[in-house]
């Protein structure tokens, strides 16, 4: 039985709870936590600190893949922090490891999207940052809207309708596709219906990351999150068979 390890900032309420409906029934989820309160560069930068100690705990229940499930930790610091992040990670513990910056990354590219919209929960300081990341990684950001909490428990409370009326307020007809930024963000269940109304991909942290997971370890996607999961197909990929 295939197992994801997930490090999630410990005041993310959304994370766990969404990443776990997404996956396969035959997939497990593991979760440590990295402290953080306030969504700021000060705090962010700090989450990183303890990353390595909880990914070993983490890997001692045997996970097949190790995933940062936090979106601002591994673009703070700019282009390629990412991957930095995930050789500490693959360092300490011998696991496969990924990031949802990364992860996010990835899925714009898989789909083919160059021009995107972007809506986060974040304030517009670190909406900013997320928003130069995706420029320097060669995608064009036409417009980014963001809704201003600063309060990571307040954005856990956030209903997912906010995710859908950002969408579709920031969507523009020259667009690729349409990101959607913050893990603790609840977004999943209206991606289908942003895409229906839109005629457009929709591509969540949140989203991005279980995709991502998934690649790595082979496995088909379910139905109800999206075209990016719904394409995924099995390939066998995994680093243990399901028992």
């Amino acid at each position: 039985m295939p197992r994801i390890g997930l490090l999630v900032p410990s005041s993310n309420t959304s994370v766990e709870t969404e990443v776990f409906h997404a996956l396969p029934d035959e997939v497990t989820l593991h979760v440590a936590r990295l402290f953080l309160t306030q969504v700021n560069p000060e705090s962010v930068r700090r989450i990183v600190t303890d990353m390595e100690t909880q990914a070993k705990l983490l890997a001692s229940a045997d996970v097949d893949l190790i995933v940062l499930g936090a979106t601002l930790p591994s673009l703070l610091n700019g282009l390629g922090y990412d991957n930095e992040l995930i050789a500490k990670l693959e360092a300490a513990t011998g696991k496969r490891a990924t990031t949802t910056t990364t992860s996010l990354v990835q899925a714009l590219r898989h789909l083919g999207a160059k021009r995107v919209v972007m809506g986060a929960a974040y304030d517009d300081t670190m909406n900013g940052v997320a928003r130069t990341f995706l420029e320097a990684s060669g995608f064009q950001v036409l417009d980014a809207g963001a809704l201003g909490y600063v309060d990571n428990l307040q954005i856990g409370r956030l209903s997912s309708e906010t995710a859908y009326e950002l969408a579709c307020r920031l969507n523009r007809p020259d667009a690729d596709a349409i990101v959607l930024a913050c893990t603790n963000w609840k977004t999943l269940d209206v991606i289908d219906r942003i895409e229906r109304e839109t005629g457009k991909p929709v591509i969540t942290t949140t989203q991005a990351t279980v995709w991502a997971a998934l690649r790595m370890l082979g496995l088909a996607g379910r139905p109800g999150y999206g075209r990016l999961i719904a394409g995924l197909a099995a390939t066998g990929d995994t680093a243990r068979k399901s028992a």
